[in-house]
């Protein structure tokens, strides 16, 4: 028998499966399937959404057959299944469920989407179907990538950055060039616990610092709400998913960053960055090309992951600060650039141009107005986090991420206000211009 981990290729949903049952009476059926999904060594799930006919067969006759695809070669194996249950809960499930909504298309409004069940067989036999003797093996696509050892090295350099802003270029930087991925960006979840805002990104044209992505939306949306990995490996089968941030008008358009992202990907993996058993953001890679993660780029991911929360979720408690020796007051060298702040959303605006909103827009004013009141440019993160008038959320453990968005935010659109680090836990506020202060209070 053929082990079931030696052909995980044919459970990348790239090729459709087939399965044949037949009903009390000897009558066969035969039905695609979208994919088949592995559980263990012995075991398979398929998702039972349409396929009634092939779930009455299964529960009369309590076997199935089916016919596999390896997406990349080709090879064909066939499989004789024994229906063990249905479940409506569990991991196998919640693995299918997430997938499903990761990988639904946009045109299948209407189309009931709702997964009743993951339908659970062991495989009694697998053995492969013979090829023709003159075809030959296909070609491998792309390089096989040691990919778990290169995250081991990428992790061991993480962990000894104390720094969580180089450490957070140390992963992307990484991502496209120690595993080869074309295509990275890193998201971390906001103080609502509803969007998703890009910290950073490699491999497109633009940055896109400051994008959002909704909670549940796309692979990067499922992952963060579901907790899970998502891994789509052809796209051109289910949802293009290029930008999570929908057209809008009006206010909402004036306040959006556009996320960057393929026009047409076919590959996406997407993994929470979770520490103490919370989701803190996402780390994403995609590709044009087809089926260009395998579970060996997913385990890499994920160790990459896991090292990435855990230690910004340590730097969080580390950078603390002292308060700083400060910098007697002088006046800033440059023109006058107007800032308008909106309490209704906390988002800031310089010379009329969209720049963040959120807990960074209130921070980033915080600053302003400190320097407008007494020339003060230094700040540490312990006095902000004991700020009763910056509102932070209770959960204060993101601040520091919070200000790293800030920062490249500022830098990115090299705007006349930057913050610099001059030490942990410090922030200092350099100025390029005199700002002008406008703060608009109610919704427009």
């Amino acid at each position: 028998m053929i082990a079931l981990d030696d052909i995980r290729d044919c459970f990348e949903g790239v090729i459709p499966s087939v399965i044949a049952t037949l009903d009390g009476a000897g009558i066969p059926n035969v039905s695609y399937l979208s994919q088949v999904h592995l559980v263990d060594a012995e075991h398979v799930a398929l998702s039972n959404q349409f396929f009634s006919k092939t779930k009455r067969n299964v529960e009369e006759t309590g076997h199935a057959t089916l016919l596999v695809v390896d997406g990349r070669n080709g090879d064909q194996y066939e499989m004789d299944l024994l229906f063990q249950g249905a479940s409506s809960e569990g991991g196998a499930f919640d693995r299918i469920a997430t997938h499903l909504k990761a990988s639904e298309a946009p045109e299948g409004q209407g189309i009931a989407w709702h997964l009743r069940s993951a339908d659970i067989y062991r495989v009694l036999d697998c053995r492969p179907v013979p090829n023709p003797p003159d075809v030959p093996p296909a070609p491998a696509d792309w390089a096989e990538r040691d990919a778990l050892a290169a995250a081991a090295r990428l992790c061991a350099r993480m962990a000894r950055e104390t720094d969580p802003d180089p450490m957070l270029d140390l992963a992307l930087d990484g991502l496209t060039g120690a595993l080869g991925f074309s295509h990275a960006m890193l998201l971390v979840l906001d103080e609502r616990g509803k969007q998703l805002t890009t910290l950073g990104s490699r491999g497109y044209a633009m940055g896109g610092v400051g994008s959002e992505v909704a909670l549940g939306e796309g692979a990067i949306g499922v992952a963060a709400a579901q907790g899970c990995t998502v891994r789509l490996c052809d796209m051109s089968r289910g949802r293009r998913f290029a930008a999570a941030v929908r057209a809008t008008g009006g206010v909402d358009a004036m306040r959006s960053i556009p996320l960057p992202g393929l026009a047409d990907p076919q590959s996406q993996l997407a993994v929470p960055l979770i520490s103490m058993g919370k989701v803190r953001g996402v780390l994403f890679a995609e590709d044009a090309g087809r089926f260009r993660f395998r579970q060996s780029e997913e385990d890499a991911l994920v160790t990459i992951a896991s090292q990435l929360a855990a230690s910004l979720r340590l730097s969080e408690l580390e950078n603390a600060g002292t308060p700083p020796k400060m910098n007697p007051p002088a006046p800033p060298q440059g023109p006058q650039f107007h800032v308008r702040y909106h309490n209704f959303d906390d988002s800031l605006f310089i010379d009329g141009n969209y720049v963040i909103k959120g807990v960074p827009g209130r921070l980033l004013l915080h600053f302003l107005q400190a320097h407008a009141e007494s020339g003060r440019t230094d700040f540490t993160n312990r006095e902000l986090r004991l700020d009763a008038t910056l509102r932070l959320p209770d959960l204060k453990d993101n601040l520091e991420t919070r200000l790293i968005l800030l920062r490249r935010r500022l830098a990115e659109k090299n705007l006349p206000v930057q913050l610099v680090r001059p030490g942990r836990g410090h922030i200092r506020l350099e100025l390029s211009g005199a700002p002008k202060l406008e703060i608009m209070s109610g919704t427009p």
